[in-house]
């Protein structure tokens, strides 16, 4: 690679970063529109915003593993093909099906190229410092991007149709797949290097299993014996992945690593952070839309301080790292955006400025913590395992997306149903009780006196369930600083216990 080119890659493999990221929460402002728009029900809703984490979560094991094998320029530009036509697939998706399964191809590409990008930047920078920053700017990128999603969604429903937050994808993936092909090198691969493809099936097969078993449990009149079967499928997945990487001379994940107390803090803290963030956004971006009656681009605006606040917090907490230890840094900046949360709690009635001031206290916790957590990660592992390492890094993010969307959004909708106390002699189908998409869909169907009163009810019902998801997400923060802060104490104690020498 030639060396003054290194910071075109750089921007090369950020700008594909972006997308991965964004692509995780930038329907979060298009969800309303989309849902009314492709009739889709609560269920098919939560499919949606699914398929993408948890098939991203289930392959990247096995694309760490494919990058060794194939070399990081191959998959790389072929995750960015994969990825485009599954753009254009979603843009102009005719029905939920179809939405859902081109998701699920955008996942493919976005597994392809994560590990791609952080192997090309360390084969790229050989000085250790500039090598550092790179990494730190990748992490930067990959913390932000995610909280940007809802005000790019926003900004593009503000003058297009729900498809464009896909179709914009396209001509940056075509920028980047010239821009590699003319500036990357091609690494010699590592052709005898397994690739388990197997037991990448079988991860990402566990994980869909357990999404769905939470689904079902949260939906209105739920099925207890599909739940169940979910469950143990996912449980049958999961323990046979366990064993085979166990057994296997050169596993996708060495469990070994969690011995490491720091570095199984840092595991938790990056799954925690990420599925409380998308948590909350997942339900304010509805809540603002669908309960305020704010458009996309005002419900974006309104999100804008926490990716900001996000921002400016990693590098700061990159600095204080050695100054105050990671454990330290882990703690408290939970404890940060757990109070943040706490404090929206209280002020969410009153004016614009409080409340924006504490959902900005909880953006600048979750981006210490997530920069904090990538670092106790990468410097906790063994030089010959960085790459592994990394991948278990790459999964927490993704999959703490999954479950924020899996467990909140049926937090929400168990909370709305519950909530939602209807007159017996208003005409609508039960549907109405399985999310404020429905039952505002139904009311256009209904004469002004008994919509308007579907309406009120409806909305009411929703806030609770808004106010709801907001609780468990600060409490979740709060209750993980305490784990992590048990996690560090327990170490230092084993630590004074043995001999000096």
């Amino acid at each position: 690679m030639a060396y003054h080119n290194r910071w075109l890659v750089l921007a090369i493999v950020s700008s594909a970063l972006f997308l991965i990221v964004v692509d995780l929460t930038v329907l979060y402002t298009a969800l309303p529109r989309l849902t009314h728009d492709l009739a889709a029900t609560a269920s098919e809703k939560l499919w949606i915003l699914n398929a993408y984490p948890l098939v991203v979560a289930g392959l990247l094991p096995g694309c760490g593993t494919l990058c060794d094998r194939i070399g990081a320029k191959r998959l790389f530009m072929a995750g960015l093909i994969a990825f485009g036509a599954a753009s254009l697939l979603a843009a102009f998706a005719p029905g939920s099906a179809v939405l859902i399964a081109a998701r699920g191809l955008l996942a493919v590409g976005a597994a392809m190229m994560m590990p791609a990008t952080l192997a090309i930047i360390r084969l790229t920078f050989s000085s250790e410092k500039e090598r550092a920053f790179a990494i730190g700017v990748w992490a930067a990128v990959a913390s932000s991007g995610a909280a940007f999603g809802p005000v790019l969604g926003g900004l593009l429903l503000e003058f297009f149709w729900w498809g464009s937050v896909f179709l914009i994808n396209v001509p940056v993936v075509i920028g980047a797949w010239l821009a590699a092909w003319l500036v990357l090198e091609n690494r010699p691969s590592r052709a005898t290097h397994p690739w388990d493809l197997v037991g990448s099936l079988q991860i990402m097969v566990g994980l869909i299993a357990a999404a769905y078993a939470i689904k079902e449990v949260g939906k209105r009149s739920p099925s207890w014996e599909a739940a169940l079967a979910a469950g143990l499928l996912a449980a049958l997945a999961f323990f046979l992945f366990r064993r085979r990487q166990r057994r296997s001379e050169m596993p996708l994940i060495d469990f070994g690593l969690f011995r490491n107390p720091e570095f199984a803090a840092g595991v938790i803290v990056a799954t925690v952070s990420s599925a409380a963030l998308i948590g909350v956004e997942l339900v304010f971006s509805q809540h603002l839309q669908l309960v305020r009656g704010l458009s996309p681009l005002q419900a974006g605006l309104l999100l804008l301080p926490v990716p900001l606040a996000s921002i400016v917090a990693g590098p700061l907490a990159g600095l204080a790292l050695p100054r105050l230890g990671t454990r330290h840094v882990l703690w408290m900046s939970l404890t940060l955006a757990g109070g943040g949360l706490a404090a929206f709690l209280l002020t969410h009635d009153g004016t614009a400025a409080l409340w924006l001031t504490a959902l900005s206290a909880m953006g600048f916790g979750v981006g210490a913590s997530m920069s904090a957590a990538s670092s106790a990660i990468m410097v906790n592992a063994p030089e010959e395992r960085a790459g592994m390492a990394a991948s278990i890094e790459e999964v927490s993010y993704e999959l703490g997306g999954a479950l924020g969307v899996a467990v909140m959004g049926t937090i929400m909708s168990a909370i709305y149903t519950a909530m939602l106390v209807l007159p017996s002699d208003l005409p609508v189908a039960g549907a109405v009780r399985d999310s404020l998409d429905e039952a505002l869909l139904a009311a256009e169907g209904l004469p002004s006196p008994s919509a308007d009163t579907l309406v009120r009810l409806a909305r009411a019902a929703f806030e609770q369930a808004f106010l709801g998801v907001i609780a468990v997400c600060s409490l979740l923060f709060l209750l993980t600083a305490l784990v992590v802060g048990l996690m560090g104490r327990r170490r230092d104690r084993m630590g004074d216990r043995q001999p000096i020498g």
